[in-house]
């Protein structure tokens, strides 16, 4: 019998090694202070960007975006070769 499949409906953080539910402006601030982090820490080459081939082309388009305009990095690939 197959099992069903969980989605997850709400952001989870780690505190303390424990992941816990959290509303989405607390996420978003965590996610966005862990970019600035490694962006101040190793500068641009230190982070960088993986894009999926399902998506659409201006999903992808986006990514590539953000990842140059925002995040100062040409570190950007996707699974479009395989």
């Amino acid at each position: 019998m197959k099992k069903p499949s969980v989605r997850i409906t709400e952001p989870w953080v780690r505190d303390n090694g424990a992941l816990r539910p959290a509303r989405w402006d607390e996420a978003l601030e965590r996610a966005a202070s862990g970019m600035e982090q490694s962006l101040a820490a190793g500068g641009p080459s230190a982070v960088g960007m993986f894009s999926c081939s399902k998506a659409t082309n201006e999903v992808n388009f986006l990514a590539q975006k953000f990842a140059r305009a925002v995040l100062g990095t040409n570190n950007i690939d996707s699974c479009n070769r395989t």
